[in-house]
């Protein structure tokens, strides 16, 4: 019989305003103004993000570049490059000023200034002490809320590329070093293997160094002493070459006299040579004239006379040229040997020491000693001098025969013509064999006696100079060689000391070598070289294309939502529903006329059943404009249907029941609900983003289970989550009828009071 009458309240209600214009007008109106609220708030978010070109932000650019390694760079200009070819904000490129005045009143929503040294401290990246490069940003927050998050995400976001590019940059640089490294490496790796294998062996070889080192010190020693009976000898050494110098001095002096002499009695033998000659050839023909002619004793004597005389003076003229000859011999006899063994020393000289000699006393680096070459040609010319002699002697002796033999002619002249004439031509015989042997000795001598001797001095004259320069050379290097050994006396004195060291560090040394070659064994143990190698070697190109983005995000959308305003469609659907809840209730009576005919409880749900068909027919149309005039794409069109109709139910029974019950004050309730779930149901941000008030009040609001719900037939169902919003909703939604059951009639007096009294003060309806 309630429910009944219920329906009866309803029936009339729909009744009377199908029959009253006014009021078919007003309730239509009240079904279609939460649809407006849904679908405008829906249409205004519904890509705010897809519009951020329209933002206006400043760029100002006030850098100046830099020079890195003979390269210029200019990062804010590569900047105000990018961000030309970046249309997803109104980039506004500007000067400070002027930037700044814009953002100031508000006709730019931020600006990012590049400061002059921008580039500058990003070049302090080679150096040893980089610098952070900064940029200013601005922004004027009192314009909109949102606005800023906007533009300060633009600019983390320019900031952030600048940053990738950059490190991929210098990332490419270096690794492009490492690379270089790792060729290197694999180039030099024989060589590392020696090294190891030298540590190995230095290892081993240590302690036979150690002994070589002590005996290295040992001979020092003895090469000191050396050089001290080096520099002792010094002072011989120069006396030596001093008298040296003297004799051969007083040997060219004795050249030079031989060579005057000899060419002061040239002339003179080639005279003689001549008149001997020309005697030998008178004889010859006076015997012969003799020897065809009749033998007259008168003309005989004088003929043997003048034979005689020329046969004296031919013989003299040989004599003549044997006596100088001697004279050259004792002359060449009298002039010492100048390099001869034992006759001119020669001082002992540093020499040079031999490798691997830690004794010998080392000479000036600079000083080459020129080489002493005994001369073999002094001893030939002297015999060459003895030949000419001997040559001589037998021209002499071969003259005094015929002479002899013309006397004999003479003596045995008279009686004896016909022997005298046999004589005569034994004697003629004589003398053409002494004129053969004249003219060949005289052919002799200058062919080759005088240009010999002519040579062979001038070829001793030479040697002894050469000799001389040589003694003057090592006169000269000797203050040089005493100055050499007084240093490497000092020298050696300092090589002591540095052995002496090297000897007290060979502890020190040799285990730092151990442990070297035990750390090298280690790291063969535990490391490959060759995956170093391997490490090194890269594509720089590639490691800059890693470093530029290391990571990158493969966005999988489980639940894909279209856009920022289908996004929101849930919440905006929800409020709506709740306040075309809150105008029901504010333009329509929940009491009846002629009241008293009714039950409260009959009231009750009479009203809430014609407020329930006025919510539906909202909650149609609210849902219909969202997927047909807005275009959202829900998951689950229908669901997204039903849920809005079973939410609607929902909220008109807390509503309906609160100013139902409470009247005024139910009303003042449903506003006040209303303002804490816009705030704490998560609609806009996340419940975990809220304070810690509204985390503890979103699971007692029902706007919580609503907006998930839409969230759900909007996006895709997950049913454990449509099962659990739905039940919660059900749930709340019989509390309130329960609420409104028993409570109806209990209050409803008690509220009748209250608006009567509120209504004396003439400000309440």
């Amino acid at each position: 019989m309630p429910m009944r009458n219920a329906f009866k309240i309803a029936k009339t209600d729909f009744r009377n305003i199908g029959t009253n214009w006014v009021a078919a007008v007003l309730i239509g109106g009240l079904i279609f103004l939460p649809s407006l609220y849904a679908w405008f708030n829906i249409f205004a978010s519904w890509d705010p993000y897809g519009r951020t070109d329209r933002l206006p932000v400043a760029v100002v650019n006030e850098d100046r570049g830099a020079d890195v390694r003979d390269e210029h760079i200019d990062v804010g200009r590569q900047l105000v490059d990018s961000l030309k070819e970046n249309h997803s904000i109104d980039w506004k490129f500007t000067g400070r000023d002027d930037a700044m005045d814009r953002v100031e009143k508000g006709e730019y929503f931020a600006a990012i200034v590049v400061p002059d040294d921008f580039s500058e401290k990003l070049a302090t990246v080679v150096t040893g002490e980089p610098q952070k490069a900064e940029m200013e940003y601005y922004v004027n927050e009192k314009i909109n809320s949102i606005a800023p998050k906007i533009t300060e995400k633009g600019a983390t976001s320019v900031v952030e590329t600048l940053s990738s590019e950059f490190t991929a940059t210098v990332n490419n640089v270096i690794f492009d070093m490492f690379n270089q490294i790792g060729l290197e490496i694999e180039k030099d790796l024989p060589d590392i293997e020696k090294f190891e294998q030298y540590v190995f062996t230095a290892e081993k070889e240590l302690p036979g160094m150690h002994d070589l080192l002590e005996s290295a010190n040992k001979d020092a020693e003895n090469a000191d002493a050396m050089i001290s009976k080096a520099q002792a000898a010094m002072p011989e050494a120069n006396r030596l070459t001093s008298e040296g110098l003297g004799t051969i001095n007083r040997t060219l002096g004795y050249l030079d006299s031989a060579e005057k002499q000899l060419a002061a009695i040239a002339p003179q033998i080639d005279k003689d040579l001549a008149t001997a000659s020309r005697v030998s050839k008178e004889i010859n023909d006076m015997l012969t004239k003799i020897q065809n002619a009749e033998l007259d004793t008168t003309q005989l004597d004088d003929a043997k006379k003048r034979m005689d005389d020329r046969m004296t003076r031919a013989i003299t003229s040989v004599g003549n040229i044997q006596d100088q000859l001697k004279n050259l011999k004792e002359l060449a006899a009298a002039a010492p040997d100048p390099v001869s063994p034992g006759n001119t020393p020669v001082p002992d000289l540093p020499v040079k020491p031999e490798d691997g000699d830690a004794t010998a006393p080392p000479i000036a680096p600079d000083v080459d000693l020129p080489d002493i070459k005994p001369d073999v040609t002094l001893p030939e010319r002297r015999n060459l001098i003895d030949q000419a002699i001997e040559s001589t002697g037998n021209l002499q002796a071969l003259l005094q025969e015929a002479q002899m033999n013309a006397r004999a002619v003479d003596e045995a002249a008279t009686g004896y013509a016909e022997q005298a004439k046999g004589w005569i031509s034994d004697t003629q015989k004589i003398t053409q064999n002494v004129s053969v042997s004249i003219d060949s000795y005289s052919k002799e001598y200058h062919d080759t006696i005088k240009p010999t001797v002519d040579r062979e001095i001038a070829g001793a004259k030479k040697t002894l100079a050469e000799a001389k320069n040589m003694l003057t050379e090592i006169q000269n290097t000797l203050p040089e060689a005493e100055k050499v050994l007084n240093s490497t006396a000092g020298d050696l004195a300092k090589g002591e000391t540095v052995i002496q060291d090297v000897l007290n560090q060979y502890p020190y040394v040799y285990s730092k070598v151990t442990e070297l070659a035990d750390r090298i064994r280690q790291l063969q143990g535990e490391t490959d070289i060759n995956d170093i190698v391997d490490l090194l070697l890269n594509n720089p190109s590639t490691e800059k294309d890693f470093f530029e983005q290391p990571i990158v995000l493969h966005e999988n959308k489980m639940f894909p939502i279209k856009n920022y305003g289908t996004g929101m469609t849930p919440f905006y659907t929800v409020l709506s529903l709740w306040v075309g809840c809150l105008l029901l209730i504010s333009l329509l009576s929940t009491e009846v006329h002629q009241e008293e005919l009714f039950h409260p409880r009959t009231v009750y749900f009479g009203r809430l059943l014609t407020f329930s068909v006025i919510g539906l027919l909202q909650t149609i149309i609210v849902t219909t404009g969202d997927l047909l005039i807005l275009g959202v794409k829900a998951a689950e069109p229908l669901g997204f249907i039903l849920s809005a109709l079973f939410i609607s139910l929902v909220f008109m029974s807390i509503v309906y029941t609160l100013v139902s019950v409470f009247g005024d004050v139910g009303k003042a309730m449903a506003i006040v609900l209303l303002v804490l779930q816009i705030a704490g149901s998560g609609g806009t941000y996340p419940v975990v983003l809220l304070p810690d008030f509204f985390r503890a009040l979103s699971p007692f609001l029902p706007f919580t289970y609503a907006i998930d719900l839409m969230r759900e037939m909007t996006g895709g169902a997950v049913q454990s989550n449509v099962v659990r919003d739905v039940a919660v909703l059900l749930g709340v939604a019989i509390v309130f009828i329960l609420i409104g059951t028993f409570f109806k009639a209990r209050l409803t007096n008690s509220m009748n009071k209250l608006l009567k009294k509120s209504r004396e003060t003439g400000l309440f309806h």
